[in-house]
């Protein structure tokens, strides 16, 4: 089991990615190895400071050309392999991400504004009244901040002339990319499904946890009109079919928000499972059963995946802002790598960190803080510290901002995670991988298919046409191919560990309220 192309015999399972940097499609056997990728890179656009834009219809030919490209790949490297091999396709996403467009025409009515931008802080603020973060924690799991959607969608209603007028004529539909790619998927504007799958409702402040409905109350009070929203639906069952890329008839039988996808990917199936997945951003999610555990200790209640009519399966959940753009930034605003991959081997030629500490807060600091007003810092410098130190200080920001999630995770579930399983790109890195193990004195595991958001899109669409029989089968397919244990010195760790702390607390405050542009 690898993630090179592993042929084999059909029939298939295939994912689309539509991540915060770029779409991508896999193919899978049934063994849950690789079949074929193909991968497309869309626009970062930043309009403002702590503003993030993508164009979604960029976003769409890129969802398709990947589409074909996978199917093309797995014609060129698979025997007898075609398109009518691939049996459902699942769909998991950049969450919270959040897009209205023209259900008439199919046009998005402003580009999609990304989970990372920040211009809805004053409003969220303005709507917490006197009751602060936590007006809406109890029915929706999440704290009022800038990250989830429901504002945005708020947002662009107030400044896109004549918007909310169509919002309330029930001629613009709201969706997160989900909604988009597969209201696209399955007819457009001829017929398309306007749904979105549990997880991702979760991540809007406008659905009740436990009813797993919109709630209409929510709804009024942030200012979106029900008429934008769509259906509800499982993690796991058949949305519509698409011929796009390619297919013919095949049916669209999954949606995870990523980070819940790759939690099911990771076969996390029992109560107390953790992953933590390191791309754009980082995302450590614990699987806390049936029962919504509420946060006391800056988390995130979501839910974790819901297969059919199955009670849906709830966790915890920590996000972080800014890790692999980390090293994005250090490569090509500040020039100081030439790529990605060189950041380890710079911060692999010094021993530590020079005493300087990196706090990335430059969307503001998602768990366990909720502070938009943050902004990044680098403290500790002296003459003695060099680009290494940096190096090295960026990497362990990562490993820091994992530790404090963990540790807010056993304030609230009260269970400690004994193992951490991750995945994602930054999982490459072995120097972080090793600094991760040390910073939270437990093992650290990275499985053979790192790729495991796809997978999990996969398993949920499989499960959904009973191409996999259950949850076992799936856990049959994991493997384990790389462990880290921790051999840092306990006085040390913790020593470090307050260091980091006092940097944390120089990032807050820096943001003053400015007077938003209409546009």
């Amino acid at each position: 089991m690898t993630d090179t192309p592993a042929g084999g015999t059909g029939p298939y399972i295939a994912a689309i990615d539509q991540g915060t940097t770029s779409s991508r499609c896999i193919v899978f056997d049934r063994d849950g190895r690789i079949v074929a990728v193909d991968q497309k890179e869309h626009e970062q656009i930043l309009p403002r400071p702590g503003w993030v834009e993508h164009d979604a219809a960029e976003i769409w030919t890129n969802v398709q050309e990947v589409v074909a490209g996978a199917l093309r790949k797995a014609g060129e490297d698979v025997p007898g392999f075609t398109p009518s091999d691939v049996k459902a396709i699942g769909i998991t996403n950049q969450r919270e991400t959040t897009l209205l467009w023209d259900k008439n025409t199919g046009q998005p009515v402003h580009n999609a504004i990304v989970w990372q931008d920040t211009r809805t802080d004053a409003l969220c603020r303005e709507l917490g009244r006197n009751v602060g973060q936590d007006r809406f924690r109890r029915q929706t799991g999440l704290p009022l901040a800038s990250y989830f959607a429901g504002p945005k969608v708020r947002w662009l209603l107030d400044h896109v002339d004549g918007l909310r007028e169509r919002a309330e004529a029930g001629e613009i539909l709201f969706g997160t990319m989900d909604s988009w790619v597969i209201w696209n998927l399955t007819g457009g504007v001829n017929g398309g499904r306007h749904v979105t799958d549990v997880t991702n409702a979760s991540r809007t402040l406008l659905m009740d946890l436990k009813t797993l409905q919109w709630d209409e109350k929510i709804c009024a009070s942030i200012g979106v009109p029900t008429a934008v929203l769509p259906e509800i639906r499982s993690s796991s069952e058949v949305y519509g079919s698409t011929d796009v890329g390619g297919l013919s008839a095949v049916p669209v039988a999954s949606a995870l928000g990523d980070q819940q996808a790759a939690l099911f990917g990771q076969t996390c199936f029992a109560e107390g499972e953790a992953k933590s997945t390191y791309g754009t951003g980082t995302f450590m999610l614990m699987n806390t059963g049936e029962t919504p555990v509420n946060s006391y200790a800056g988390l995130i209640t979501t839910v974790g995946y819901r297969i059919g009519d199955a009670k849906p399966v709830y966790a915890l959940e920590g996000s972080i802002a800014v890790t692999g753009s980390l090293v994005q930034w250090m490569r090509d605003q500040m020039g100081l790598i030439g790529t990605a991959a060189e950041i380890e081997t710079l911060a692999a030629t010094v021993e530590d960190n020079g005493g300087a500490y990196f706090v990335p807060a430059f969307s503001g600091l998602f768990a366990p803080y909720w502070r938009s007003d943050a902004r990044g810092v680098i403290a500790g410098l002296t003459r003695y510290v060099t680009k290494a130190h940096l190096a090295r200080a960026v990497l362990e920001a990562t490993a820091w901002q994992t530790r404090e999630i963990a540790d807010a995770m056993l304030k609230d579930s009260g269970t400690e995670v004994t193992t951490l399983k991750v995945d994602g790109g930054m999982t490459a890195n072995n120097l972080l991988m090793q600094t991760l193990s040390d910073f939270l004195d437990v093992p650290v595991v990275r499985p053979m298919v790192a790729e495991t958001t796809c997978l999990g899109a996969a398993y949920a669409a499989g499960l959904a046409i009973g191409f996999w029989p259950d949850t076992d089968a799936l856990r049959e397919n994991w493997r384990r191919a790389a462990e880290w244990t921790p051999r840092m010195d306990p006085t040390q760790r913790d020593k470090e560990y307050k260091q980091w702390l006092k940097a944390v607390k120089a990032t807050m405050g820096w943001l003053e309220d400015e007077e938003e542009p209409r546009g």
